[in-house]
């Protein structure tokens, strides 16, 4: 397991995936905002990859983000769209409901930055994110992000489109501090 100050990324587990599934993915308005496309249900046992681990995908890792005080579930996290060749990732993560709000986000991209960086010896880290998504933000920027663009209109979202920010975080700034 990978360990921050209040986070744990784990690998998922089967009794994971009911949680993020009923908390996190059959949630619309949520699962419109985090996703590129339009949001469908997932039927249960069905094999999506927002749920179930591809471990034969090298260009995704996924984490169950968990409390390091109780191991309670409270998330999921990954890095994707990982580019071997230009040693960079894309950052991702989602938190249940109940943990929203609590600083775990921050913890969990600071953790990210770890397993990019340190683990995998990647060279540049990003995020895009709506430009509404305040905690997101707050949680990048607070881990050293630059916000490097706004992509104007570019996310339709639940019957509108929405501005998305674009942030990166390079190696050798996260080697000289987290901020």
């Amino acid at each position: 397991m990978l360990r921050g100050t209040t986070v744990g990324l784990r690998a998922r587990h089967e009794d994971d995936i009911p949680i993020l599934r009923t908390e996190l993915y059959d949630d619309v308005v949520n699962g419109s905002r985090a996703e590129a496309a339009p949001w469908r249900p997932i039927t249960p046992g069905s094999k999506d990859p927002r749920l179930v681990v591809d471990d034969t995908n090298e260009r995704n890792v996924s984490f169950s983000v968990v409390e390091l005080g109780g191991g309670t579930l409270i998330g999921s996290a990954n890095l994707w769209g990982i580019d071997n060749h230009s040693r960079s990732a894309h950052i991702g993560l989602g938190l249940l409901p109940s943990a929203r709000g609590k600083g775990y986000g921050t913890d969990v991209v600071a953790v990210l930055c770890h397993y990019g960086f340190i683990v995998r010896g990647l060279h540049r880290l990003q995020i895009e994110t709506l430009a509404d998504n305040h905690a997101m933000l707050r949680s990048a920027e607070r881990n050293g992000f630059v916000r490097e663009g706004v992509l104007r209109s570019s996310a339709w979202v639940l019957g509108e489109f929405l501005d998305e920010v674009l942030l990166g975080r390079l190696a050798h700034e996260w080697q000289s501090g987290p901020s």
